[in-house]
């Protein structure tokens, strides 16, 4: 760890120069193109996020989606500018914080999504309440970005003041690592929950009116836009948790390892995994597909999850 360390040190140490030349921090020169196109995938699905939760007056996607595409956002124009300075510290620093923690409240969407499906298809199914699972879930997501985002600061302020970061990227790792034991268990709970649907085992009677009313619309099959909510909740998943192995694998390897050190890894399976996770929700928008889904049980003003649309 201390060759890696000076190795690291040594890379930083000399002045900004301006151009692709030399190696900075990163160990490589950022892609100039890579960095436009994902500055501006990030910027449109931002943009969209937003027109989206104020259309269907989903506001918890602003901590959520939208914080998440204003992450990346600054993180990526961090790693856009080093393209044009490779050996300026500062946008490192920033890219280091913003990349590591801008997916945390993405997943955290996928908490509430799974809520309102089972809200749809008869919490009777389900063995935590629908609410339950966003307050445990989202709580240990939040729990997670803060430990993410400490660490975070703390090895880019290492790294800006000439200190070893390791400390800084030990705390990442927990908070990495925090992130992908929520993700199991979010799949095992969401999993049980509609392999009980599938084989009509519920765990209690209905509970009343709604429930009853849900256990009859059951023998008419599941409605296309909640499968349809589900697989792209389970396409977004998958590409959140690759993201997390990466990154764990990455902290682990060192901040002179192979794996940090080489750029195409980050791109696809850090920047690409998050672009293709944030325009799945994107695309199979829950005030698309399960909003409608909503009103045949409640009435339009008995819709405090999401609001009118």
């Amino acid at each position: 760890m201390n060759t890696a360390w000076t190795s690291l040190m040594t890379r930083v140490s000399s002045p900004d120069l301006a151009g692709n030349t030399g190696i900075g921090p990163y160990n490589y020169v950022p892609s100039r193109d890579v960095g436009i196109a994902f500055v501006t995938l990030f910027a449109i699905s931002t943009l969209a996020h937003i027109v989206q939760a104020v259309r269907f007056r989903m506001w918890w996607l602003f901590p959520t989606a939208v914080f998440c595409g204003l992450s990346e956002l600054v993180g990526w124009s961090a790693r856009l500018y080093s393209s044009s300075h490779p050996r300026a510290l500062v946008p490192f620093e920033i890219q280091i914080s913003a990349t590591i923690t801008g997916p945390t409240p993405l997943i955290a969407a996928n908490f509430v999504i799974l809520e309102y499906i089972i809200k749809a298809l008869g919490p009777r199914y389900s063995r935590l309440s629908p609410k339950m699972y966003t307050i445990l879930f989202c709580s240990s997501d939040a729990i997670s970005l803060t430990i993410q985002g400490v660490g975070g600061a703390l090895a880019a302020m290492a790294a800006g003041n000439g200190k070893n970061p390791t400390a800084g990227g030990n705390v990442m790792l927990i908070g990495i690592i925090m992130q992908m034991v929520a993700i199991m268990l979010f799949v095992i709970f969401s999993s049980e929950f509609l392999l009980r649907y599938a084989c009509d085992q519920p765990l209690k009677p209905p509970a009343d009116d709604l429930e009853r009313h849900q256990s009859i619309a059951y023998k008419l099959g599941m409605d296309p836009r909640i499968k349809i909510s589900l697989y792209a909740m389970g396409f977004n998943t998958t590409c959140l948790f690759i993201r997390a192995v990466y990154r764990t694998v990455e902290l682990i390897d060192g901040w002179n390892g192979r794996i940090i050190s080489t750029q195409l890894y980050f791109n696809v399976l850090d920047g690409g995994m998050v672009v293709l996770a944030i325009f799945t929700l994107n695309i199979f928008h829950p005030g698309f597909l399960i909003l409608p889904i909503q009103r045949r049980f409640y009435s339009l003003d008995a819709t405090p999850w999401c609001g009118k649309a």
